[in-house]
């Protein structure tokens, strides 16, 4: 699904040269190449306060805890996504309230926030899903309007711009009041372990964060607040910095790959295909994930191993289906949209080294079975 050691042989000597200044220095924890990082990251966001952390599950919790949210204030999240969106809520004795996607998109539907809000509502969790910015414009009026906080699940879209409708645009992950990502290998910008970074303007609420993130100390052995453990290491810090210049061309390379992609599925009356709008740069491609309508996805994808081509089902069952997160809040007939995707998303492979003749190789294979199915 990813071809990370095509990419790393790119830029091999400036990784290989910035992991050997963290061996020579011995900084491994908080060196100066997460520093070095936080602010490169910081500027090329655009935004005031970056704090690495250990992974993008713990960038969640952490911005949560230090929003000061409390047990059985309800947190509002889409149900289609990866499990450690909700994971953390509940891990902090938060309520999830799990609502439906925009069949369009698949982010988060706007109207099923509206409806799922109470007076328990304290925030909204939006996940840039696949690489697509969800509609932030639309859901910062929801939240100004219910003073709700909004903290951004940009995991899967760092670079992704949200354009709103008086023509500006911010990065996924700064509109928030609070944002995480993830630097897991296989995401835009990756390490080469596990890493994140959370993001935000407030200066309070930023200060409270660098001191969760280090047990709670701003001074050495002074805990001041509650914290955790999670800081981002230098070695990673390292690949990251080497990566971080490069992160608009592989958005671009990405890109690039979706529209050959789609030029070849075109019009096919079983394949709805993600929407690429012109030269508009809100999706990154974290993911290049298909609808198979009135076909056998499933067939499709045993189609598809068997010829050596990865694909993968993103994700196969909704979260409020999962034993973890069963409830009798919820009922079937809310979930219409998440309930249709699960049986028919299909993400293909999707990385910076994609050339013509293996995307040529593998919309060909899908077009073939769906020619004899």
């Amino acid at each position: 699904m990813v071809d990370l050691k095509s990419q790393y042989e790119k830029i091999k000597d400036t990784v290989n040269t910035s992991i050997q200044e963290v061996l020579d220095t011995n900084t491994y924890i908080n060196g100066p190449q997460v520093h070095a990082f936080q602010k490169a990251l910081e500027e090329y966001l655009d935004v005031k306060h970056v704090i690495p952390c250990a992974n993008g599950t713990d960038a969640l919790q952490i911005a949560m805890m230090g929003l000061g949210l409390e047990p059985g204030d309800e947190v509002i999240t889409a149900d289609f996504t990866f499990a450690a969106t909700v994971e953390v809520i509940a891990l902090l004795q938060l309520t999830p309230v799990l609502v439906d996607v925009d069949l369009y998109n698949m982010n988060i539907s706007i109207d099923a926030i509206k409806k799922a809000i109470t007076p328990k509502t304290k925030a909204i969790v939006p996940v840039h899903l696949f690489g697509r910015a969800a509609n932030m414009e639309a859901i910062m009026a929801v939240a100004n309007e219910y003073n709700l906080y909004v903290i951004e699940d940009n995991a899967q879209a760092i670079g992704a711009n949200c354009k709103f409708s008086d023509g500006t645009k911010k990065k996924a992950g700064t509109i928030g009041h609070v944002g995480s990502t993830s630097f897991f290998p296989s995401k835009n910008l990756g390490c080469y372990g596990d890493g994140g970074a959370i993001f935000t303007n407030d200066d309070a609420l930023a200060h409270q964060l660098r001191g969760i993130v280090n047990h709670g100390m701003y001074e050495r052995y002074h805990h001041d607040v509650v914290g955790v453990n999670s800081r981002l290491d230098s070695i990673q810090a390292a690949v990251l910095n080497a990566k971080l210049p490069f992160l608009d061309q592989y958005g671009h390379a990405r890109q690039e790959a979706a529209r050959k992609y789609s030029a070849a599925f075109a019009g096919h009356k079983n394949i709805v295909a993600p929407t690429i709008c012109g030269n508009c740069d809100c999706h990154v491609f974290h993911q290049y994930t298909l609808r198979i309508v009135d076909a056998d996805r499933n067939g499709l994808m045993q189609h598809l191993l068997d010829k050596g081509i990865p694909c993968a089902i993103y994700y196969p069952i909704p979260l409020h289906s999962q034993k973890a997160y069963l409830d009798d809040r919820y009922k079937e007939e809310d979930f219409p949209v998440t309930n249709q995707l699960v049986k028919e998303v299909l993400s293909l492979p999707m990385h910076t080294e994609l050339d013509d003749d293996q995307i040529k190789f593998i919309t060909d294979s899908v077009l073939e079975f769906l020619a004899s199915s």
